[in-house]
């Protein structure tokens, strides 16, 4: 049934194994921590593997590399192979298996380190990465992230996802500023309210804000938003569940008609090629669902 694929030499664990280290760190020096030896070898045992295959797998970009639609495809393939092999070596020496999440920076403190409490996840460990949604998605695909946390349901095939739960934005302003509801409310209109914007995480929201809104403060997360809030220089769009601690002290609720109105929902994604790798990742999905639900409705 293989004799075709081992009739000559050039194919390998080792030579597949080198394959997904130059693919993930972008070139043969990366991947190589810039030893020369190293570099030599990797470069001949992916020029063995274009040898062998007839095709090629990595061509010059700039300075660097990039893996060809057929490296991609092989590295697809040679992943998905040795994740197997990963989880049936672990199944015979009976270690635990660490599951890699993606979320938002915001998300992974506030909903996803709770429910990871080792009373929680009996024969498993975690590890948690701070990534947007289209990260998230080519890595699922990837397989190099065994699940994620995305803000919308639709993901390209194989993807799936169900539903968690949703939040809403708010706009706060500390009292310090000495403006009424109504007067926060005129000057954000009118783009003079001085704000502090998670860009990264408000990027791809369907949002009833000014276009370009001149922020006295652009930060990549909420958490950082929400850190300039309490500052009380600034106000601060930031989630439902960031709420300030003791907000009638120090400060306002700003409300806002057609942003309070809008929900904007979370997910837990997988590729359902992981199930099939590996059987026990279907009972830690339903686990993770269950308890981050659980704690999105709190």
């Amino acid at each position: 049934m293989f004799s075709k694929l081992f009739a000559e030499s050039g194919l390998s664990l080792d030579r597949l194994k080198t394959l997904l280290e130059v693919g993930v760190a972008g070139s043969i020096v990366k991947a190589a921590d810039g030893d020369p030896v190293r570099q030599s070898q990797y470069s001949r045992q992916i020029k063995e593997l274009e040898d062998f295959f007839r095709i090629k797998l990595v061509e010059r970009q700039g300075k660097g590399m990039r893996l060809t639609a057929n490296g991609r495809e092989l590295t697809r393939i040679s992943r998905f192979f040795m994740l197997g092999l990963s989880n049936f070596q672990r199944g015979c020496l009976a270690e635990e298996q660490t599951f890699r999440i993606g979320a938002s920076a915001s998300f992974i403190p506030r909903f996803l380190l709770p429910v990871l409490s080792p009373s929680k996840k009996p024969g498993a460990t975690y590890a948690t990465e701070a990534v947007n949604d289209a990260e998230i998605e080519r890595r699922l695909h990837d397989l190099t992230l065994d699940f994620g946390i995305v803000r919308r349901p639709a993901l390209s095939r194989p993807l799936q996802s169900k539903f968690l739960g949703s939040w809403r934005l708010e706009l706060w302003m500390p009292k310090a500023l000495g403006l009424t509801e109504a007067a926060a409310r005129q000057r954000f209109h009118a783009q003079e309210l001085p704000l502090a914007l998670a860009a990264s995480e408000l990027d791809g929201l369907d949002l009833p804000l000014p276009p370009n809104y001149p922020a006295q403060l652009t930060c990549d997360s909420f958490l950082q938003a929400r850190a300039a809030l309490d500052e009380q220089e600034l106000a601060a769009l930031i989630p439902d569940f960031l709420t300030p601690n003791h907000p009638s002290r120090a400060f306002a609720r700003v409300r806002m008609p057609n942003l309070d109105s809008r929900r904007h929902e979370l997910y837990l994604a997988w590729n359902p090629r992981l199930l099939r790798l590996n059987p026990h990742a279907g009972r830690r999905r339903d686990l993770l669902a269950g308890l981050l639900s659980k704690r999105m409705a709190e």
